[in-house]
């Protein structure tokens, strides 16, 4: 047994901090390319900055169902390192990248399909031409993020989040000047706008990846991993790897669907209040992917202990990522109450006419954010735990469920009885209330406790914990290595 573990000793709030915090800074930094990048385009006008925040959410939903499959290698390498089976980590990150070569021309697939989307929703021509273009780009060059998230499941699920946090510091640093010279044209290249910034963004994906490629294949984890040789395909651990991610990709893909069908449908409104919701949803990004990070820290966490089944740690390290969320998310009500005003102006500046006919609709709406910026990070942290456990399959059902629901109450709202946009905003807080306290409630009665993505013994008795650096049998493969 490794009784030194940390999977075996009680959790602290500094075991927390020292996987969740990097996990925030590197979710902090996604966030700064994105705002960075919409800033930028909010000089050139609103449909700019309406356009990259429609195409790239919607990029973002085509790929959600692969992300969210490929990503769930984080569960699993967890898993298989607190049950003390190192070649299993690095063979289900094996799995997770054929995975990405796989889904890669599906999403191409789908470029046609959008065009119609945003036709269909009503946006203007001009504003369909500019999402197309950032839309296109980004897809052809998606594949990158799809191995970025296998790559990063492997540190974050072993929770080494620190290699994540540098590599996603470092694409931060390579895309903000790249999106600055490419969209404005500096340094005697052409100026190319919004593909500027779709170029930018990949410029950034491919510094991450060749960060977390070098220290995957380095010495240290090519010794304790074995990363350079277990490549070959392993049919039980890609069965886990569709089983429990499946769900959690569906789920991935349908929430954003339906979320990204609210934005469409607010774009309906008209350019101003896209503005508007593109420049809020841009404050809320910031609350929001930080609270992801805590989110994938929570998925680790559980992994770890209800692999070691320390199911007294994993209730613990619960409650401690909650009172971390819940201190960033006060700070961040607070900035949106009190600081909407001066938070709004640094958007609105630059659009046309000082940005008169968006701001007061964009300072109203951050401010009725601050109401559910708790909400979010509830049900993030205790989705995150059940999907460590394995208990996907609930996650997916009510979430999915309640996604859509709030979907078409929306559609209704807005295209049926002609809601104000304010109003519309408002069923939104209601939604996000209502899902915190679902997951909350699963969390509370659920079986998560009794789950387990891996087997206590091997197939001739023996417990599968060994020490660190243990080559030995794997169980998920059944055989010998």
């Amino acid at each position: 047994m490794i009784e030194d573990s940390a999977a075996y000793r009680p959790p602290r709030l500094r075991d927390i901090t020292v996987i969740a915090l990097p996990m925030v800074v590197s979710q902090a930094s996604e966030t700064v390319m994105l705002f960075v990048d919409r800033l930028f385009l909010s000089r050139l006008g609103k449909l700019y900055i309406a356009a990259s925040w429609s195409a790239g959410l919607t990029t973002f939903t085509i790929m959600s169902l692969f992300l969210g499959i490929i990503g769930y290698v984080n569960a699993v390498v967890a898993q298989n390192d607190g049950a003390g089976k190192p070649l299993a980590c690095a063979r289900s990150v094996a799995q997770s990248l054929r995975l990405a070569l796989v889904g890669w021309p599906i999403l191409i697939l789908m470029i046609p399909l959008v065009r119609l989307f945003f036709r269909g929703m009503g946006h203007l021509p001009d504003q369909v031409d500019l999402e197309m273009t950032y839309f296109s780009i980004l897809i052809y060059g998606s594949i990158l993020g799809l191995t970025r998230t296998a790559l990063a499941g492997f540190f974050i699920g072993l929770g080494r989040t620190r290699v994540v946090m540098a590599a996603n510091i470092a694409g931060m640093v390579m895309n903000v000047p790249a999106n600055w010279i490419l969209i404005f044209g500096k340094f005697g290249l052409p100026a190319m706008g919004i593909a500027g910034a779709a170029c930018g963004t990949l410029i950034g994906t491919a510094a991450i990846n060749i960060i977390l490629a070098a220290v995957y294949f380095s010495k240290k984890y090519r010794r304790d991993y074995k990363t350079h040789t277990e490549w070959r395909f392993d049919k039980k651990l890609a069965k886990v790897m569709v089983e429990y991610g499946s769900p959690a990709g569906v789920e991935t893909f349908l929430n954003v669907a339906a979320f990204n069908l609210f934005v469409q449908l607010m774009h309906s409104y008209g350019p101003d209040t896209a503005a508007a919701v593109t420049i809020a949803f841009n404050y809320d990004m910031v609350a929001f992917i930080p609270l992801l990070g805590l989110g994938f820290a929570a998925t680790t966490l559980s992994g770890r202990y209800v692999g070691a089944r320390n199911i007294a740690g994993a209730e613990r390290s619960t409650w401690l990522t909650l009172q971390v969320g819940g201190v960033y998310a006060s700070v961040m009500m607070a900035l949106f109450v009190f600081a909407a005003r001066p938070l709004v102006n640094v958007f609105a500046a630059g659009l046309e006419g000082g940005g008169e006919s968006v701001a007061p609709l964009a300072r109203t709406i951050l401010r009725l954010a601050a109401i559910y910026t708790l909400a979010d990070a509830t049900q993030l942290i205790f989705a995150g735990v059940l999907r460590g456990a394995g208990d996907t399959k609930y996650v997916m059902r009510i979430s999915v469920a309640l996604h859509w629901g709030f979907a078409v109450i929306a559609w209704f709202a807005i295209k049926r009885f002609a809601v104000p946009p304010v109003t519309m905003w408002v069923i939104f807080i209601g939604f996000v209330i209502t899902l915190g306290a679902a997951m909350y409630l699963r969390y509370r009665i659920g079986p998560w406790r009794g789950m387990s993505l891996v087997k206590d013994k091997e197939p001739d008795g023996t417990d599968v914990h060994r020490p660190p650096g243990d080559d030995s049998e794997l169980v998920s493969s059944g055989r010998k290595d």
